[in-house]
């Protein structure tokens, strides 16, 4: 089947999806509010099923080439005694090969650039989703997490949720030695190699929603983490505040179906999760391959869609519960040593693929 779609939203997901779509014979307008693409952004780990959607979009040579490999890791306790370890090899054998790190102006960009020019409209915000109804044959919602096509499809019924802890994230000129994470009692600091001399960093704190430090967010920071185990000591004190974004971590309630009539969502916008198995940006391009299969192959829109929603909603809801749980751990300040117990039974059974 081909037709028209209108995609909402220009980032992984939707430039992702407009890819597959293209490959599909379809035509194809993607409608991004911001003037064009991100130059600056933290890292993203690709995994190995990640890695596969990009083949089936045409793009996955690409984007291996483009990233390096993720390291050894581990996570750690402040005094930096180790938890538990993440072993690469480990993937590489269970998966057919391992994770890839990309910055995500990486990613979009190599995305845009697979895109014939004009096919996506910058600086095009879309308000109002049933605007563009009646000139596609199907509307695609990849406009993040407080996207407007879910609130035109579902209203304020599923609404975000709070997940109890504020986070921060960005870069440093830094090389760090490996990836990993290190857990103190109600709060995390992590830290993954981005690009040569880039070092992508994160930190969440159980806190009240809305919570801002009255001493600011960097002297917090390194008031909670400046005397924990190397290098966190050193990518502190490279922290830029003019690159520093803070945010409270939001997830949303489970939708019923990710479709009404010709309209679809997908990654964000679908089933946004807490960042704590980092797979956002994964989820999303296996929502884009799958979505672009989909509308491929079916006779119709409606059993496209029906067959899309019945294979991504319940693997990426079950993501989203798992990351949860993950986030309520290490929201933990009491009982450490059964958390820690429960983290390396996690990592036991393998990460997922």
């Amino acid at each position: 089947m081909r037709g028209s779609a209108a995609v909402i939203g220009g980032g992984v997901g939707g430039l992702a999806v407009a890819n597959g779509l293209l490959r599909a014979g379809w035509t194809v307008t993607v409608f991004e509010r911001s003037g064009g693409l991100p130059g600056t952004g933290t890292g993203l780990g690709i995994w190995p099923s990640a890695l596969r959607a990009l083949d089936r979009l045409g793009v996955g040579p690409v984007a291996r080439e483009r990233g390096r490999a993720q390291p050894d890791g581990a996570m750690r306790r402040p005094d930096g005694s180790v938890i538990a370890t993440l072993d690469a090899e480990r993937i590489r054998r269970q998966h057919g090969e391992g994770v890839r790190l990309l910055s995500r102006p990486v990613l979009l960009g190599l995305l845009a650039e697979a895109l014939p020019a004009g096919t996506v409209r910058f600086g095009a915000a879309v308000d109002d989703p049933a605007a563009l109804a009646d000139g596609y044959d199907v509307v695609v919602g990849a406009d993040g997490i407080r996207s407007a096509t879910r609130a035109a499809m579902f209203r304020d019924r599923y609404p975000l949720r709070y997940a109890g802890v504020t986070a921060w994230r960005g870069t440093v000129p830094l090389d760090v030695p490996a990836a990993g994470e290190t857990w103190g009692r109600g709060r995390k600091f992590g830290v993954t190699p981005q690009a040569p001399g880039v070092t992508n960093w994160y930190a969440a704190v159980a806190a009240p929603q809305g919570f801002r430090p009255p001493e600011g967010d960097l002297a917090a920071l390194r008031r909670w983490f400046g005397d924990w185990h190397d290098p966190l000591p050193a990518v502190l004190a490279r922290i830029d505040p003019a690159g520093l974004l803070h945010h409270d971590v939001h997830f949303l309630s489970p939708l019923p179906t990710y479709v009404r009539g010709r309209w679809v969502l997908l990654g964000d916008a679908a089933h946004a999760m807490t960042p704590d198995l980092g797979q956002g940006a994964c989820q999303a391009l296996i929502d884009a391959a799958a979505l672009s299969d989909a509308l491929a192959a079916a006779p119709d829109v409606p059993s496209a869609l029906a067959r899309y929603d019945g294979v991504r909603r319940g693997p990426t809801q079950r993501m989203a519960a798992i990351a949860a749980r993950a986030g309520r751990l290490a929201q933990v300040r009491r009982f450490v040593g059964v958390r820690d117990a429960a983290l390396r039974l996690a990592l036991a059974f393998g990460p997922p693929g």
